[in-house]
């Protein structure tokens, strides 16, 4: 008989986080890919899924919505989940008592963000409340507690009793992730100019990049703007010094959209100095364009030096070498430090921690 790695994939039907969406897709392929012999994946979905996934030996539907199951979880109350070993991509996991050195019970949760402790603002209370609460139940139930990066491995570890707990797993750009054969029509779909470079970050944060952008001369694309706040960042890009033509706002992008996107930009600022996965400047690595971006602890972590990491008042001088004499270099340090991530080897850790636990 088989071990089953048990993996929620909640986001199936309603998609709550796109970026942790595909995360919990990708790693579900990269676990089939990577099962230690006598090992198989098997699947925990809300009511409605329809999963239809290659190396997936079972599929468990539970009687709840998505909705419903995170209020249920939250609660704690987890009927018709049962045991075995239960990975979940997120926070969303059924976080209750179990026993796992007599039943081989494990239950490990993954935190990609602490949007919800360092930037509530930006999240619904009753978002921010769900998070805080999920957290807890880890804190009380997780056999581990799974982040993207080291400095993500500290902060958690001041939210609660997790310390020895926190393992450290990198995520990685979609699989398959590459500029798409109608690219250049895809850009002129979404009226994008020929020179640009892409900014990502939050509206308080972009500031410094939609400033470099306007002292190099060249227009921004800014994406991933959440609805409602064009007119912020519009403002921003103006006092910034960029004409409104030159300031091109788009929402979020579906994979081939935003590669195209990001393989056409000459440069990606990452402005966010947030605890969170980076997850454009991760993918505009592993399309080989020069990455710019303002010094962090995250930053330091992933980005290495595969871009150019610096304090938020030389991102002017930054972007100017990447635009110019640096842009070579920087594609190729930013095609190299990209392979250090990838699902496959994402999973196999996941398969270690498990084995360790």
């Amino acid at each position: 008989m088989s071990v089953q790695l048990r993996v929620v994939l909640d986001q199936t039907v309603q998609v709550v986080d796109a970026d942790q969406a595909r995360a919990a897709l990708a790693l579900t392929v990269g676990l089939v890919q990577t099962a230690p012999r006598g090992c198989a994946v098997s699947a925990i979905v809300p009511s409605g899924t329809d999963l239809q996934m290659p190396g997936v030996q079972d599929v468990r539907m539970l009687a709840l919505g998505r909705r419903e199951l995170a209020g249920a979880w939250q609660l704690g109350i987890t009927p018709g989940v049962g045991g075995g070993l239960i990975h979940s991509p997120s926070l969303m996991a059924p976080l209750v008592r179990h026993d796992r050195l007599h039943d081989n019970d494990q239950t490990t949760v993954t935190l990609w963000d602490l949007d919800a402790w360092e930037a509530p603002h930006v999240l619904s209370k009753s978002v921010v409340g769900w998070h805080k609460a999920m957290l807890k139940r880890a804190v009380k139930h997780a056999d581990a507690v799974v982040v993207p990066s080291h400095t993500m491995a500290e902060r958690v570890a001041g939210l609660g009793r997790l310390s020895d707990r926190i393992r450290v797993i990198a995520g990685a750009a979609p699989q398959g992730f590459a500029e798409p054969a109608d690219a250049a029509q895809r850009r002129d779909d979404l009226q994008l100019p020929e020179r640009y470079v892409v900014v990502t970050g939050d509206v308080e944060s972009m500031t410094g990049g939609l400033s470099a952008a306007a002292r190099a001369d060249i227009d921004v694309v800014v994406l991933d703007a959440a609805d409602g706040t064009e007119p912020q960042i519009a403002d921003a890009a103006a006092a910034a010094g960029l004409a409104e033509r030159r300031a091109h706002i788009r929402g979020r992008l579906d994979d081939a959209d935003r590669a195209s996107v990001l393989a056409g930009a000459a440069a990606v600022v990452a402005t966010s100095t947030s605890t969170a996965w980076p997850w454009r400047a991760v993918e505009a690595m592993a399309l080989g364009v020069p990455v710019v971006a303002v010094d962090s602890g995250t930053h330091l972590d992933v980005i290495a030096d595969g871009g150019l990491v610096v304090p938020a008042d030389e991102i002017t001088d930054a972007l100017e070498d990447a635009l110019g004499a640096g842009e070579k270099r920087q594609r190729v340090l930013a095609a190299d430090r990209a392979r250090a991530f990838s699902w496959a080897s994402s999973a196999e850790r996941v398969w270690g921690l498990h084995a360790d636990l």
